[in-house]
């Protein structure tokens, strides 16, 4: 396909894909003023007033209010962040800044996670009001910053110092979501109802400076190894929440298998690691950092341990991780915030299912509740319930959810455009 025939959805995605905005974290980034410039003006250019929010230099956040037909409604949020994690190029088979179209698919960094999903926003928005129609009702158009920290720098000063962006609105629409797994030979899709709570930590491990060559029973660097192995070994046990209980359910009634719900999510082929980590609690090592010469000792080590956890239970995990770690390492939290779990109910979720059903007619829509978090997690704390739906139909060989971060990031242009479709669809009739 030749650049000059993507449909507008994807050449959206790949215009927002060649703004670098990586985010290092803790406030190393590359800042998304420039993306978050190009959202504003395709807003203006359909004639919306785009607001910006820029608390933290180069961190900008904009938003756009969208007059519905019943302004009587609740007003309906869709978000999405423009900041993406990094991307080491020599890793990859095409440059990740580039916005490479190959193989009927767009490649890049923020093709799954979530530049796709901020392209399908903006031009299904603009599908409706360059037709002279208007939503149903009121949409606030958010693109964050800082997503991928947290949205520390992002949606968490924006609800803060900017709350009446979301005058009105009680619900919220995101990535992750609305996608499509193979359940053995046939399709699923899987609507977000739910997030784990992030818990990030730092071990720190204590010892004695010494030479390198030295009988040395205190080595900061000895202890941290042992509550890393430890802790990046455990295996926690399957805890099942409403959301988890329905959704294995559901699957086990597609697959006619019995069993646990670890079998039962791994018969959903590439998309069961994703699955299988919403059953329990998570705690993968990230980073480690220690020493500074080879033949010096150092008497102190970190461990960054990323940590995710099933809403209501961020207290007893931490005190298990302490209890792993044992009374040489200190866990300090780095970063926590909440979990969330709403009903696969009501009005939206109706709304969201019957416009999937319409686009892709008797295939099933399974609820569950995501591993990683989204910035419907700052959103809640304005009583707004968040639901992830960028919705993708993908085809059964695809690991879309490996991409999450992965190396390769690509999305197929005919996903997009079904996606577009969808979501023009449910904002026209919800």
């Amino acid at each position: 396909m030749l650049e000059a025939d993507l449909p507008e959805v994807a050449a959206v995605a790949r215009d927002l894909i060649r703004f670098d905005t990586t985010n290092h974290g803790g406030g190393l980034a590359a800042g998304e003023r420039e993306a978050a410039e190009y959202v504003g003006a395709y807003l203006e250019s359909l004639g919306l007033a785009p607001e910006f929010y820029e608390p933290i230099p180069r961190r900008t956040n904009v938003m756009a209010r969208v007059p519905g037909r019943d302004r009587s409604k609740p007003a309906l949020v869709l978000h999405g962040h423009l900041d993406v994690v990094p991307a080491i190029a020599e890793d990859w088979s095409v440059d990740p800044f580039e916005g490479v179209v190959r193989d009927g698919m767009l490649w890049g960094r923020g093709a799954v996670d979530m530049k796709d999903m901020d392209a399908m926003i903006l031009t299904s928005v603009g599908d409706i009001l360059r037709s002279g129609e208007q939503p149903e009702r009121d949409l606030v158009l958010a693109f964050f910053a800082d997503e991928e920290n947290g949205g520390v720098e992002g949606s968490a000063l924006v609800v803060h110092n900017r709350p009446a962006w979301f005058d009105g609105a009680t619900e919220a629409i995101s990535e992750v979501g609305g996608y499509s797994i193979a359940v053995g030979d046939r399709r699923a899709y899987l609507l977000q109802v739910g997030e784990k709570a992030l818990v990030w930590i730092k071990l720190v491990a204590r010892g004695r400076a010494a030479h390198g060559s030295s009988f040395h029973g205190d080595n900061a660097v000895t202890k941290l190894a042992a509550a890393v192995a430890a802790l990046g070994r455990t295996e926690w046990p399957v805890v099942l929440t409403d959301t988890t209980r329905e959704m294995a359910e559901r699957l086990g009634a597609l697959t006619g298998g019995e069993g646990d719900p670890d079998t039962i999510a791994a018969a959903t082929g590439a998309a069961s690691g994703f699955l299988r980590s919403t059953l329990r609690t998570t705690t993968n090592p990230t980073g480690l950092t220690a020493g500074y010469k080879h033949n010096v000792i150092p008497d102190r080590a970190e461990a960054l341990i990323d940590v995710r956890v099933l809403p209501g239970t961020e207290d007893a995990a931490l005190s298990d991780i302490r209890r792993i770690v044992g009374e040489d390492v200190t866990v300090e939290v780095v970063h926590q915030d909440i979990g969330l779990e709403v009903p696969f109910s009501g009005d939206l979720v109706d709304a969201m299912v019957s416009a999937l059903g319409r686009h892709d007619p008797g295939v099933p829509v399974i609820p569950y509740l995501m591993g990683g978090g989204t910035d419907n997690k700052a959103l809640a704390s304005l009583g707004i319930a968040g639901y992830g739906f960028a919705p993708l139909r993908l085809p059964a060989g695809l690991d879309f959810t490996g991409m999450f971060h992965g190396v390769d990031e690509r999305v197929p242009i005919d996903a997009l455009v079904f996606g577009q479709r969808v979501l023009t669809d449910l904002l026209r009739t919800y």
